[in-house]
């Protein structure tokens, strides 16, 4: 099955916007046996976009359009896809109830224009959308089966997971799960990782591929595989599973969808326990992953940010000026921030930041303090890089240590991206 990727819009053609539909899109369907052979980008222009569902028509197998569903006059998806097909668009009347009863609960009467939204080409099969206000549907252009989608990515997602992969899948004649099993680690490079697994992969069944995304500081390792059954898949990804975990160690933060702060918040929230969290040079990053992950408000406590260790000092309590940036001062900070706030934990994480060269590379040194009733470690690294480089890389590993204190892992494992 040949596969093509229509995304429309002027704002994607024009780098206004990146174009992350198109990535994840791809990503989905390789996951799941799928080969694109074509990825096109048009803009908002009639002439233009008929030209090309009539090119993709004519070459495609399948081809997933994205974009173009909404109500604005620019929103040409519908109107071209009947001209393309040779038919007239009509009124899908269980829509626009839908629509109406949309803004209907938001306490506002839909606008005119939102009509636009529930005229489908005639004949073409309606694909529900349960959390936006435009369906997708599906048409007959040429030789391809054109598969319309809304531009939002969250919609996009749910639709493209939920709906098209499946029909697409039914295309093929084949009766087949699927599943993505991924593996979230930081500090291990790309080219160690793929070093690591240099093994496995040909021990791997045609059914499974095994593929990396590196999206710094984290390295996301991916198992696709393809089978006929749940209990297959089971089979076939065990051994490989086990040995990434095996080569990976302590590396591995978490799985499949859980995030690093989820899994912290939750494992604090089960021992019913409170951090409290102070920062210098990471721009507020370790609290506000956090603060966003703790969903009730039970677990984070505070965090404070600075750009200056006294500032911190006398916010936590500490009535000196004369600390100085170092490990002493980070685990002291952290036991009198504990007590400050009476909580269970405090996480400290100092950065200080040498001066950019010419390619606005530098060096920072940071020291990582966690304090306990009954301890305070501490974790000092240094970093190369950029500003936003070590902003990340810095979160991270003031995250990854509270994690590896939590499950009584060693905290101060060098990692790749530190200089050693």
């Amino acid at each position: 099955m040949k596969i093509e990727i229509l995304c429309t819009g002027d704002e994607i053609l024009t780098g206004k916007t990146v174009n992350t539909n198109y990535s994840y899109m791809a990503q989905r369907l390789t996951e799941a046996g799928l080969q694109v052979h074509w990825g096109t980008t048009v803009g908002d222009d009639k002439q233009s976009l008929s030209r090309a569902f009539q090119q993709a028509g004519e070459r495609a197998d399948v081809v997933i359009v994205n974009g173009g569903l909404g109500p604005t006059v620019d929103d040409l998806s519908q109107e071209l896809a009947a001209s393309a097909a040779g038919v007239e668009l009509e009124l899908h009347e269980a829509w626009l109830e839908k629509l109406k009863a949309f803004y209907s609960s938001r306490g506002r009467v839909m606008p005119p224009n939102n009509i636009k939204q529930a005229m489908l080409p005639a004949g073409s099969e309606f694909i529900d959308n349960p959390i936006g206000t435009a369906c997708g549907f599906a048409v007959d252009i040429g030789r391809a089966r054109f598969f319309f989608t809304p531009g939002v990515p969250r919609e996009m997602r749910r639709m493209v997971t939920e709906q098209v992969i499946p029909r697409l899948l039914k295309l093929t004649g084949l009766e087949v799960v699927t599943r993505l099993k991924r593996f979230h680690s930081f500090g291990i490079g790309e080219s160690r990782a793929d070093e690591l697994l240099k093994d496995i992969e040909p021990l791997l069944p045609d059914t499974i591929k095994l593929g990396f995304q590196s999206h710094f500081p984290q390295l996301e390792t991916k198992l696709a595989a393809v089978g006929s059954s749940e209990s297959e898949l089971d089979a076939a990804l065990a051994p490989a599973e086990q040995m990434i975990r095996e080569r990976f160690g302590n590396c591995i933060l978490c799985e499949d969808t859980q995030t690093l702060e989820a899994l912290i918040i939750e494992t604090l929230r089960l021992r019913h326990a409170t951090i409290a969290t102070m920062e210098m040079n990471s721009g507020g990053n370790i609290s506000n992953r956090l603060v966003n992950a703790d969903t009730d408000g039970s677990v984070m406590h505070s965090g404070i940010v600075s750009r200056h260790i006294n500032q911190l000092a006398s916010t936590a309590g500490i009535t000196t000026d004369s600390l100085e940036f170092g490990i002493d001062t980070a685990c002291h900070l952290a036991q009198q921030l504990r007590q400050h706030t009476n909580t269970d934990y405090a996480l400290v994480a100092l950065v200080a930041r040498e001066p950019a060269d010419d390619n606005l590379r530098s060096g920072a040194d940071i020291v990582i303090a966690i304090a306990t009733e009954q301890q305070v470690v501490n974790r000092p690294a240094r970093l190369m890089g950029g500003r936003e480089w070590i902003s990340l890389g810095s979160t991270e590993m003031a995250l990854d240590a509270l994690r590896r204190l939590l499950f009584d892992l060693p905290i101060d494992e060098k990692i790749d991206f530190e200089q050693q």
